[in-house]
């Protein structure tokens, strides 16, 4: 499975952004998809994931009313969209992949990551 992120930018505070994330290879089996975000100096955390059929969704709390994760299975790719942005939202965002749901915030259980792509809020 390849990921390959993208969308990320330079956005003011309270602007809006919309990341994408388009996988092949073996998308069969990929039933999760992620996103997570590193700040740098920090650790990387969790932000949003969603299972392939689109019925569950997990927000990490703060990004939750702001942030919307989504999925268009035709072209395998997933969404997020982040509005109300904030310069505490700056990192590079990452999207990954997995085949099981418990435990869905750890990053070590996913199995497949892009490459990254930054966001940068100014204040």
């Amino acid at each position: 499975v390849q990921l390959q992120a993208s969308g990320g930018g330079l956005v003011q505070a309270g602007g809006s952004l919309r990341l994408s994330c388009a996988a092949s290879g073996r998308t069969s089996s990929i039933y999760v998809m992620g996103w997570f975000r590193q700040a740098p100096g920090k650790e990387r955390e969790f932000v949003a994931a969603i299972n392939w059929s689109g019925d569950r969704v997990f927000y990490a709390d703060s990004v939750k009313g702001r942030f919307t994760i989504s999925r268009d299975n035709a072209k395998n790719t997933v969404f997020l969209q982040m509005t109300s942005l904030k310069p505490e939202d700056t990192a590079v965002y990452y999207c990954a992949s997995r085949r099981t749901i418990p435990d869905i915030e750890l990053p070590g259980l996913y199995d497949y990551w892009g490459q990254g792509t930054l966001v940068t809020v100014s204040s």
